[in-house]
């Protein structure tokens, strides 16, 4: 039986992709009698099958060593590839959790886009979307993973765009799959130079092949730099971060996977290639530095946000970074244990904004406030989501952190400072949220707010039960460390700026004698932190300004050289041309006295050209 489940562990993938297909006639227009219910349901029942059948496999691997699935896919002369999946309990967990936050998230779509006309395509593409996940969770060939990762960068452009009659939905979406593009093209020059060099792109050989591999020092560093770019881009760190922030344009429950689950697919392929990054120092270091500069800049920016989706995406900018940071260490398993805690957390909260979102019709914290009385079960939601977002006992981002300082502690203190920082600046922030959108006095939008629906609040209040009993799960794994072995002092001192970033937040938006705590900073740092410290200015001065002098520089070239040269060579033809139609006289003595003429000035520039040289 074990066997069975690992040889069709390849599946788990292709029930999303069976979920988008069989949804296209209802996508399309072909069935319009029905609604668009039928294929939301047909996908739903898609994703349902697809969790159950990687519980079973999870349950087949738990004590398992790691089984690897070979697929051949091309074949020529000198020059095989294959379709490689590894099922391991890290592996098929990770796929575990992708289903099943997908599920949540389109049972939530049921409530929350109940009136969309388009929400057959809607469910096609979340389909898309979670074989694309899964696949990059299963797989162990960086071909196969580079080629899911591309089908990510497609659905997250298309699912951004899904309101595509909004000019601002349309230019978000077309930012955000640019910005993903320029990490996945230096991906795949990456890509192409380790096919050569490694000759096979399976992510187990390759680990073998760091162990003994002898490279130079600028290669190992542009070869680590360019695989390295591919996980920025996704993971929406410094400098490719900005599209994680046009991506709120997109509907609510896609953002839900989105910061949860899909920039966890980049931090995935990132432990991936960790081996391969540690050939270089200067790699590593690069990694740490993004992951810092991301951290911190994050957690500030999404504090002077006003959009309650933006002020949640930047966060998980931050959070990533503490990702890359653990990765930079050479701390996968943090790292993993990151992306589990942080992603059941995130999905909770952006379960229930949306939920405020849908019954007030409004993203802006200004209009917003006394929410927690008329929708207890979200407000509940998002309590429950910060605090297990922030290192506050007994959740689970407080036991990941404190494990990664007690690692950091002594051999790195300054990331200790820098996890500090980021605990402290999102606690505050989610504070800043609570305050503004659940306390306070009603707003005009805001008075007469109800509850959500059941196919809102039921994955919401599933997911809220899911992160109160995950502390418990990682006790059960043997990943939380003995309450003797904890150093009190690193636990005091992160519950401590967890408790200082809510006090500083509730002394400010809590209290009704502070009107406008916005005023207490000067003007210009609100703005540059609202304007993501400007980055898209120091995009159109350093890259846009590039490629459009590149490209007036090339447009007069072949205006006027290429084009120059073309044109001459057609006037120089017909010039001669029409010059030489003179000569014609059918007479054969003009013939050969012309050839005549031709021989002798040919003699004589040859007889002056000798004797020039040696006279």
């Amino acid at each position: 039986m074990n066997q069975l489940f690992y040889q069709t562990s390849w599946w788990v993938p292709v029930y999303g992709l069976i979920g988008a297909l069989v949804t296209l006639p209802w996508s399309i227009g072909l069935v319009r009698r029905t609604g668009s219910r039928p294929a939301a349901y047909l996908n739903i029942l898609m994703t349902v099958l697809a969790l159950i059948h990687t519980g079973f496999v999870l349950w087949a691997v738990w004590d398992q060593p790691p089984e690897r699935l070979l697929i051949p896919w091309l074949s020529v002369p000198g020059f095989d590839i294959w379709l490689t999946f590894v099922t391991s309990r890290t592996s098929v967990g990770a796929a575990f959790m992708i289903t099943g936050l997908s599920l949540l998230a389109q049972v939530f779509a049921l409530g929350y886009l109940e009136k969309d006309w388009a929400l057959a395509r809607f469910y096609a593409l979340m389909g898309f979307f979670e074989a694309a996940m899964t696949g990059i969770a299963l797989s162990d060939s960086l071909f196969l993973t580079y080629a899911l990762l591309e089908m990510l960068t497609l659905s997250t452009y298309l699912l951004v765009g899904f309101w595509y009659a909004q000019p601002l939905v349309v230019s978000a979406a077309r930012d955000a799959f640019l910005t993903k593009r320029v990490g996945d093209l230096l991906l795949l020059m990456g890509v192409v130079t380790i096919s050569t060099l490694a000759g096979s792109l399976d992510f187990t050989h390759l680990d073998l092949w760091a162990k003994t591999a002898h490279l130079s020092p600028w290669v190992a560093t542009l070869l680590g730099l360019a695989l390295l770019a591919g996980p920025t881009g996704k993971c929406a760190q410094f400098p490719l971060n900005l599209w994680l922030d046009e991506a709120m344009e997109g509907p609510n429950p896609a953002s839900i996977l989105r910061n949860s689950v899909v920039v966890a697919c980049g931090a995935y392929v990132l432990i991936n290639l960790r081996p391969i990054l540690a050939l270089s120092p200067v790699v590593l270091d690069v990694l740490m530095i993004l992951g810092t500069m991301t951290a911190v800049g994050a957690s500030l920016v999404a504090i002077a946000q006003i959009d309650i989706k933006r002020a949640l995406s930047h966060s998980t900018s931050a959070y990533l970074g503490l990702v890359f940071l653990a990765v930079g260490t050479q701390q996968d398993d943090i790292a993993l244990m990151f992306l589990l805690t942080h992603g059941v957390a995130k999905a909770l909260l952006f379960m229930s904004i949306g939920s405020v979102i849908l019954t007030t019709s409004t993203q802006d914290l200004t209009e917003m406030g006394g929410l927690a009385p008329r929708m207890p079960a979200t407000t509940t939601a998002f309590l429950v989501g910060a605090i297990a977002s922030i290192g506050l006992l007994p959740l689970g981002c407080f036991w990941v952190m404190l494990k990664w300082s007690e690692g950091m502690g002594n051999s790195m203190p300054w990331l200790v400072g820098v996890l500090l920082v980021v605990n402290g600046l999102t606690a505050f922030n989610l504070t800043r949220v609570f305050g503004l959108v659940f306390c306070g006095e009603p707003k005009p939008k805001t008075r007469r707010a109800p509850e959500v629906p059941w196919p809102m609040a039921v994955p919401m209040v599933t997911l809220t039960i899911i992160a109160l009993l995950l502390p418990v799960l990682l006790l059960q794994w043997g990943l939380l460390p003995a309450w003797d072995a904890i150093n009190p002092t690193l636990a005091l001192l992160l519950v401590l700026s967890g408790l200082s970033g809510c006090g500083a937040g509730a002394w400010l938006y809590l209290r009704p004698q502070v009107s406008q705590p916005s005023d207490l900073v000067w003007q210009s740092v609100r703005e540059t932190l609202a304007y993501d410290f400007c980055i898209d200015r120091l995009y159109k001065i350093s890259v846009v300004l590039g490629v459009v002098q590149g490209a007036r520089l090339t447009a007069w070239f072949d205006r006027y050289i290429v084009d120059g040269l073309v044109n001459f060579v057609g006037v120089a033809s017909i010039f001669s041309g029409e010059s030489l139609k003179y000569t014609i006289s059918g007479q054969s003595r003009n013939y050969l006295l012309t050839l005549f003429v031709g021989v002798m000035l040919v003699l004589t520039a040859l007889a002056w050209t000798y004797w020039s040289l040696y006279f």
